[in-house]
């Protein structure tokens, strides 16, 4: 699954408060009596009731002992009759678990099947989800009585981790595997997206069933339901069908958004030397999604939030990576599921590591190496430190979730790759992938391949980076024999568990760069090199591989030296940073100028932000390069950064460059156009902001809020209502969340009815999906300070706002 982007889940995995602590309880894979074979499912739906009319036949055997009773897993469910060859048999229902007195002694080898009819509630069920999975009640119903005018009438399933038994009784474990095949009956007006083949269609009356079949065996969980007015986009990969499912307004850009696919499949395929394995490929964007993808076998779902149109999609396809992501999975997860969730790594790892493969492959390293530090810092920041990737004592399966497995596991990845090389790791990959296709393994049955492909012991590397926490925290000193002209690198570790790892080295000597590689093996470790001039630099962690904090004494030389020789984009990024807080230092803004020119467009971008353009050495012609940059940069971003940079000069000179701008196809440039332009000529910005679409506006909300603020347009507060909890809690920057903040106080003082009504609505929709906010207090507090503003103005309380905010507290709750 990609969440964790993953957009949303970095987000929230860091906002939220609550984490869960690890229990003492050992979290073992769970016991295998049956062995699930096949299940055939019809379904139809009660819109109005939002519940699903089921019949189920699921053929098992006993794993090993004889059996004579049947526990299905079965969530919330009305059971009308379990029956076998027609023949009704005794069971027990506890709303989690079917138990079914079965005919007979089964043993191993013999086969059964037992058909149940049912009624699936999903609004009954009680379980609850994660930060990455919000909910966990298998079966969504989305605006099922079309009461909803802007949003469609849709049918979607969520499985992972143990959902999908809420609308479908199963073994829900993903240590099984099925086979499977489903009748779904809609309204034809729907289309439907399940797993595996089309293979028929039936219309009758209103109503049409579809046939769909499954012949490969995947994991419960992976089994999917799809339903809503859908346009099809068709693409291929050699002989296998790729779909795009998305709303017709989006159809014109779905191959802009999922165009890569096939390009991603064949260069995965090549990479692992494992061809696509499955029948097809079909990806839909849904609404209301629990989190930002995921995987299921052959039918991908994707939150809206993979919905771009032109304008954004010129600066960022931000879905690029979580479609690699996806796709990854039909290998590493799909094909060789996780026998455990205690071992998910080998699912989530992977797929998260795809992402830099991908990137690598299509623009380049350096591209590569900004995502993975990105990840990196994520889980660094993530308050994960503490947990490793294997965990067998998590408290609740959901936990695994998060940070460590996503992405401090694709770092891991990324060192076992370049410790091993490139041929002995993808070897590994393809044996892995081969050897237990269509079957489950755990984090050693990997470890093992590559010791036998590498012949090397490998059980240091796993033991300390799958099955135990945190990360090397190290010191780094250095001492000079200028006599024997030597240098020696002291490195210290100075976290709880012991390390070791290899560790690369770049001296820099009269503008000659030398690697060396070294490898630590205890907490206190030296190496010493000669040199012929005393060095000018001596990069630590030189190839950005290793996972660590690391500490050094460096002075502002050595960062201007850093940020212009540094190999790695981490490295130049760090001295960037620190340059930029010593710019009354001539050499110091220097630097800071000439990193607009860097072939990282992040690191322009952070030169851009943080240059002080009102400094002394500011000269003209550090003004003139931002303009060429503005105009003329390869990436939108960066010339967004420039536009917003040079606004604030507040100079109407400038204005030319802002109304250039302001014809921009990258609505990241037209944003920042917008507020550049407000200040030097408001007019012009804010009939310009009256023209946009009504989409774009919402698009551009967060400028548009900054202008509308400042003008104190009251007007405008039903449109910034509805973007007022993105601005405040979904995005991590400080100043667009000061900027609805204040939108937020306007709104509560304004007393503004539609504003109330929108800014509700807002809350109760982000709270649905996003549910450890606490929307319901924050709701209280626009209460309050609405009515304590009416008090101070001596107005009589507006009592329809009052029910307006109630009525979503009522919702939420």
């Amino acid at each position: 699954m990609r969440f964790l982007q993953l957009f949303f889940f970095l987000i929230f995995s860091i906002s939220f408060s609550v984490f869960s602590q690890n229990s003492n309880t050992y979290r073992a894979e769970r016991e295998k009596i049956h062995n699930l074979l096949h299940t055939k499912l019809k379904v139809d739906f009660n819109f109005a009731e939002e519940t699903m009319n089921g019949e189920a036949w699921v053929t098992v055997t006993p794993h090993f002992y004889a059996t004579k009773i049947l526990e299905l897993d079965a969530k919330s469910m009305l059971i009308h009759e379990v029956t076998m060859n027609q023949n009704k048999l005794d069971y027990n229902y506890d709303d989690f678990v079917l138990t079914i007195n079965l005919p007979k002694e089964y043993k191993r080898g013999e086969e059964f099947t037992i058909y149940i009819k049912y009624t699936a509630r999903p609004n009954k069920v009680k379980d609850n989800g994660s930060l990455a999975i919000t909910d966990a009640k298998g079966l969504y119903f989305i605006n099922p009585k079309g009461i909803d005018k802007n949003k469609p009438t849709q049918i979607w399933t969520q499985g992972e981790t143990q959902a999908n038994s809420a609308w479908f009784p199963t073994l829900d474990a993903p240590n099984q595997k099925t086979t499977q095949e489903i009748y779904i009956t809609v309204p034809d007006k729907f289309v439907t997206l399940s797993n595996g083949t089309l293979v028929s269609q039936t219309k009758k009356g209103l109503n049409r069933t579809d046939y769909w079949k499954m012949d490969q065996k995947h994991a419960p969980y992976l089994v999917f339901m799809g339903v809503g007015e859908f346009q099809i986009i068709k693409d291929n990969y050699k002989n296998i069908p790729i779909e795009y499912y998305v709303e017709p307004k989006y159809a014109q850009y779905a191959k802009n958004i999922f165009g890569d696919t096939p390009e991603m499949m064949d260069f995965f395929s090549n990479l692992l030397g494992v061809e696509y394995p499955w029948s097809k490929y079909s990806q839909m964007v849904v609404r209301d999604y629990v989190s930002g993808a995921m995987e299921n076998t052959t039918a991908v779902i994707h939150s809206e939030k993979a919905y771009q149109n032109p304008g954004q999609l010129i600066d960022e396809n931000v879905q690029e990576n979580t479609i690699a992501h996806e796709l990854f999975h039909h290998w590493f997860g799909n094909l060789v599921t996780t026998e455990s969730w205690a071992n998910l790594t080998l699912n989530e790892s992977f797929a998260n590591y795809s992402e830099y493969l991908w990137q690598e492959h299509k623009h380049g390293k350096l591209e590569a190496n900004m995502h993975m530090y990105e990840n990196i810092e994520n889980y660094k920041n993530g308050q994960s430190a503490d947990k490793s990737l294997v965990r067998f004592d998590y408290a609740d399966k959901e936990d695994m979730f998060d940070l460590v497995s996503y992405n401090k596991g694709g770092a891991i990845l990324h060192m076992l790759r370049n410790y091993l090389g490139d041929k002995a790791f993808f070897e590994g990959l393809k044996t892995y992938l081969t050897r237990y296709q269509y079957k489950t393994a755990e984090v050693h049955q990997l470890r093992l391949i590559f010791e036998e492909i590498t012949g090397k012991d490998l059980n240091w590397f796993f033991n300390q980076w799958f099955y135990n926490a945190g990360h090397p925290d190290i010191t780094i000193s250095y001492d000079y024999n200028t006599i024997q002209k030597k240098v020696t690198v002291n490195i210290l570790q100075i976290q709880a568990n012991e390390f070791q790892f290899p560790f690369t080295l770049d001296i820099f000597e009269e503008g000659k760069r030398t690697r060396h590689q070294v490898f630590v093996e205890g907490r206190d470790a030296s190496f010493t090199f000669p040199y012929s001039k005393l060095p000018d630099f001596i990069q630590v962690n030189a190839d950005a591989v290793l996972l660590a904090n690391i500490n050094t004494n460096k002075v502002l030389s050595d960062y201007i030296f850093q940020l212009k020789n540094a190999v790695a984009y981490k490295h130049r990024r760090e001295a960037l940073l620190e340059i930029v807080k010593k710019q009354d230092d001539k050499n110091a803004f220097n630097a800071v100028a000439s990193a607009l020119q860097d072939t990282s467009y992040k690191i322009r971008i952070l030169a851009l932000q943080n240059i002080d353009l009102i400094n002394k050495f500011s000269k003209k012609s550090t003004i003139q390069k931002i303009m060429q940059i503005a105009n003329n940069d390869s990436k939108t971003m960066v010339q967004a950064a420039a536009i917003e940079t040079l606004g604030k000069l507040t100079d109407p000179e400038l204005a030319p460059i802002f109304a250039k701008a302001l014809e921009s196809k990258s609505y990241s440039v037209l944003g920042k156009a917008l507020v550049a332009m407000y200040y030097v000529d408001k007019q012009r910005a804010i009939q310009k902001s009256k023209e946009l679409p009504d989409e774009v506006r919402q698009i551009l909300a967060t400028p548009l809020t900054r202008i509308f603020i400042e003008e104190n347009n009251i007007e405008e507060l039903p449109f910034i209502a509805k973007s007022v909890l993105s601005g405040m809690y979904l995005i991590g920057d400080d100043n667009t969340k000061a900027i609805y903040q204040k939108a937020y106080n306007l709104i509560a003082k304004s007393d503004n009815t539609e504003a109330i009504q929108n800014i509700v609505d807002d809350m109760v929709e982000k709270g649905k999906q996003f549910k450890g906010f606490n929307f319901d207090k924050v709701m209280i507090n626009l209460m309050r300070s609405m009515i304590k503003t009416q008090e101070k103005k001596n107005k009589p309380i507006n009592i329809r706002n009052i029910a307006i905010i109630k009525e979503g507290m009522a919702k939420l709750l």
